[in-house]
């Protein structure tokens, strides 16, 4: 309640702003990268299901070809671009509402608890997809799953982000990317060997299993702490002690803990002075105030976490993921499509840990201008290759498929895990909730619209560009390049708060020279005896508690 005064020791020391971490504390951070795995497998079982014969003859029809089909009946036999298209994007029509709803849902009841609700409208829609006997409840599980998946994650990010202690912070958010590719290479793995079912089993098996990640996420967080940072926004700064001492394994009348505290109420009520938040419709219409040439605005943040988002999927990466298995199967040179598939996955799962160190000892900023320059020219390479020889000669598709491989490792260890660190730290906690979900409802935004057209524009039934699609990859790779280099700033082993700060006083191109030179407490205001102003504290708690 408001009035009571919670007395927090703050500090002038820019090196005594967050508590020392346990073992057990790390461990706890890590738990939450857990959602990656249902995220990557949903994501990246459906691309095994679309090439599976039973599947394909239950969804057109089309009786299966023998061992002597002739080539026309075997490129007959498979879905429609359409229905490619409907099945894969309407996953990601669902996350982006989702994603969107999860932003309200997280400041109203907590960061952790949107994230077990995500994991149980998740699993309402894995049951339906289950249950399916054709494309109609199918494609509306997949919408509900989506939903889920949305809630998941845009708020696991935000939550992350704010449990995580800053030196690591970039590794552990990296965990979820790379939990994403480990769901990945476990959906490659079932659809390898349910591919030649001839029952419901081939594709049902695939799909049921997700209950389980969903199972492990929801019932694990429920024994993790909320956010300390949502305690302090709702104004119930004793609770943020509470939960900040058992994240850092501290004691709750540590000093250590009391000035992160500190820090991160003092900087709060900062954040509240500059733009009052005082509606529900104000909260949402702060994200978008400020102006585009100031760094630091809110609008100028928002425009930076969506388009990062925007800009990953640019890179491509989902063409390979969501449609490889139906890309080399019509290609018509490789003998099993579902093999290069599970190497390409293989390849994600082991190239994303190199970013757990690279992103802490490099910086956010140099891994996205040189992974999006290695993108660049391995995409052109298998373009150039794959046309100048038609994706029909050995060699040639042994190089196309080295080079697609070397652009997925480039992939996994810069953009894949890069973008979404970044979203996670660019806001200051009063927009912050919306921020990230902003900023992944572009990613599934963009991720939808690529999922609609693609199959358009490689379809042998429509655009049938072929390798060809490369092209637009590696330019689309080449704008990423030049948009890293100019907006994306260095964030690397700051707190939450120094971002802040660090916006304001510098721009993209300079931001990996700043060093924090003041506290948010000591600029708030500390008494004779080193507290933070009780008056900042009760400012919080009443706004807090007037939400």
């Amino acid at each position: 309640m408001p009035g009571g005064g919670v007395a927090l020791v703050g500090s002038t020391d820019v090196n005594r702003i967050e508590a020392p971490v346990t073992l057990k504390a790390y461990m706890m951070c890590a738990f939450a990268a857990f959602g990656g795995i249902f995220f990557g497998f949903d994501s990246g079982y459906i691309s095994g299901v679309l090439g599976m014969n039973y599947f394909v003859n239950l969804i057109t029809g089309i009786p299966i070809p023998g061992p002597n089909a002739s080539k026309a009946e075997l490129a007959a036999f498979t879905l429609s671009s359409s229905d490619k298209s409907l099945i894969t994007s309407v996953l990601s029509a669902g996350t982006f509402f989702g994603a969107l709803i999860a932003g309200d849902l997280a400041d109203f009841f907590g960061r952790r608890t949107t994230i077990v609700l995500g994991c149980i409208v998740f699993m309402v829609g894995v049951i339906l997809q289950a249950a399916s006997y054709g494309l109609g409840l199918l494609v509306a599980g997949r919408l509900i799953a989506g939903f889920g998946v949305g809630f998941v994650s845009a708020i696991i990010i935000l939550y992350m982000s704010e449990i995580a202690p800053r030196k690591v912070r970039g590794a552990i958010v990296s965990g979820y990317q790379f939990c994403i590719t480990i769901g990945l290479l476990l959906a490659s793995c079932v659809d390898y060997g349910t591919q030649d079912r001839t029952d419901t089993g081939s594709y049902r098996i695939p799909i049921g299993i997700q209950l389980a990640w969903a199972l492990i996420l929801g019932i694990g967080l429920l024994l993790l702490p909320e956010s300390p940072r949502y305690f302090v926004k709702k104004g119930r700064i004793d609770k943020a002690v509470d939960v900040l001492a058992r994240l850092r394994g501290q004691p709750r009348d540590s000093e250590f803990v009391q000035q992160e505290v500190a820090e991160i109420v003092a900087n709060h009520e900062y954040e509240m002075q500059v733009i009052p938040q005082d509606s529900y419709f104000s909260s949402w219409a702060n994200c978008f105030k400020g102006g585009l040439r100031k760094p630091s605005s809110n609008l100028r943040r928002t425009i930076l976490g969506t388009s990062l988002q925007m800009m990953q999927q640019w890179t491509g990466v989902n063409f390979v993921f969501y449609f490889g298995t139906t890309f080399f199967q019509e290609l018509g040179t490789i003998q099993n499509p579902f093999l290069i598939s599970l190497i390409t996955t293989l390849v994600n799962v082991c190239s994303t840990p190199i970013s757990f160190w690279t992103i802490e000892r490099f910086g956010r900023r140099p891994l996205l201008i040189g992974g999006a320059a290695g993108m660049v020219v391995c995409q052109f390479i298998v373009a150039i290759v794959g046309t100048a020889t038609g994706a029909t000669a050995g060699a040639a598709v042994d190089v196309m498929i080295a080079f697609i491989c070397i652009y997925i490792f480039f992939f996994a260890s810069t953009w894949g895990p890069g973008a979404w660190v970044l979203i996670g730290e660019i806001f200051p906690l009063p927009i912050r909730s919306r921020g990230v979900a902003l900023s992944t409802a572009s990613n599934w935004l963009w991720n939808c619209i690529i999922t609609v057209i693609t199959p358009y524009m490689v379809g042998t039934d429509e655009g049938n560009l072929g390798p060809k699609v490369f092209f637009v990859w590696g330019s689309l790779c080449a704008v990423c390049f030049v948009y890293a280099y100019i907006l994306v700033p260095e964030t690397k082993g700051l707190s939450l708060e120094q971002v802040d700060r660090m916006l304001e006083e510098t721009n993209a191109r300079t931001s990996s020279k700043w060093v924090p030179h003041t506290t948010f407490a000591s600029e708030m205001g500390l008494t004779d005896k080193g507290a933070l102003a009780p008056e900042t504290v009760e400012d919080v708690e009443r706004k807090g508690s007037a939400v």
